[in-house]
């Protein structure tokens, strides 16, 4: 009983923050009159704004709503593209967030980029090191070789992790230090909304904080398993 209430709490813990995002976003995706813009609107106004013309906004089918600093592009989801709503309107300020973020050249976004980056390059390294580990022990039954490829699979899961970790104060800030407040000075929304957006952009924030759970506990279980190996 006491390992079902455990998985139970688990699961809740990894994909609650994912759950209530979603439905956080749906909650607020209605259009309403008094939003005159729609999010693909208000980012292109945002950009040129704050002095970015060269970066680009698109709507987009796959990846979600996300910034690009490679390409330098905002791009949507169709729904928060076209709609004139409040998920639409946070959700597009944040990701104008992370392009502020990425112009002034701010060291969070820099650090997570690059950390991305080699964590693509050594996710499948450690991904193969791990599956054949137990064959390596076994063929070579030399500690050392073990070790060596156990080494390198955790490497590359704690680099994904600390990508996970770096990334929730970079969301953070591109929704409470950047967005919020532009929407609020700029008399964007209305007092009336403001709970709501705040809701919203928090929710843009958190929606990383599945991952990152995920993948401390992935790191944890491997630990466990390599000791008692």
């Amino acid at each position: 009983m006491h390992i079902v209430i455990l998985i139970v709490l688990l699961l809740a813990l990894i994909f609650g923050p994912q759950w209530w995002a979603q439905y956080t976003f749906r909650r607020y995706a209605g259009n309403l009159p008094r939003i005159p813009g729609s999010g693909g609107e208000l980012a292109r106004h945002l950009l040129d704004r704050f002095e970015m013309p060269d970066v680009g906004v698109e709507q987009t089918d796959m990846g979600g709503d996300h910034y690009d600093p490679e390409s330098r592009t905002v791009r949507l989801s169709p729904s928060n593209y076209t709609d004139h709503s409040i998920t639409a309107v946070a959700v597009a300020a944040h990701e104008v967030g992370h392009a502020i973020q990425h112009h002034r050249k701010e060291t969070k976004l820099a650090l997570r980029h690059r950390l991305v980056k080699l964590a693509q390059s050594t996710q499948r390294l450690g991904a193969v090191a791990m599956l054949l580990l137990p064959v390596v022990m076994v063929v070579t039954r030399a500690p050392a070789s073990g070790l060596i490829m156990a080494a390198i699979g955790l490497g590359s899961m704690a680099i994904g992790t600390l990508v996970h970790l770096v990334t929730l104060p970079v969301e953070i800030d591109a929704s409470f230090s950047k967005a919020l407040p532009i929407l609020k000075a700029g008399d964007y929304i209305q007092p009336a909304d403001e709970i709501a957006v705040h809701r919203v952009l928090r929710a843009a924030a958190m929606t990383y904080v599945a991952g990152s759970l995920a993948s401390l506990l992935n790191l944890a279980r491997w630990l466990a398993f390599l000791r008692r190996a």
